[in-house]
């Protein structure tokens, strides 16, 4: 099941968790947000307004559970937040086919120089899920095209 681009929230943020935490941390995480923010745990003298303000940081702390509770979904969900670092944070240097790199039978990957001096290294076992890939040596980036 893919991750639908899921990453315009930041999961772990609403969980106040970390990407490190184990699965058993993050379930203690999410039970202890969702007591607190469940409308069946709300008392009678709240807003209005501050009742869906609550309702809605419930829904936000259901939905972080069901993607990072997940041991699949948080993995894609960890993949495309690793993507998306990388190509906010740091030069993409040139867009890439996999057929366009050098194979290397021994070692079973493809592999670019970059201009540095360094190499892009994509193992044959990561080719279906990664489409960003760091130099060894420097900050540059190269996007692999499907």
């Amino acid at each position: 099941m893919a991750c639908e681009r899921i990453t315009q929230k930041d999961w772990y943020k609403i969980l106040d968790a970390k990407p490190s935490d184990s699965p058993a941390e993050l379930k203690r995480k999410y039970q202890k947000l969702a007591l607190l923010y469940h409308p069946d745990k709300q008392k009678a003298d709240v807003p209005a307004g501050e009742v869906e303000e609550r309702v809605q940081r419930f829904i936000e702390i259901d939905q972080a559970w069901k993607i990072l509770g997940n041991e699949e979904t948080k993995k894609e969900y960890d993949l495309q937040q690793r993507e998306d670092h990388l190509t906010n944070k740091w030069p993409l240097h040139a867009q890439i086919h996999l057929e366009d790199m050098s194979w290397n039978e021994d070692e079973q990957c493809y592999t670019l120089f970059c201009r540095c001096g360094g190499n892009y290294t994509v193992f044959k076992s990561e080719t279906k899920d990664i489409s960003f890939v760091c130099c060894d040596t420097c900050s540059l980036v190269i996007e692999i095209l499907q």
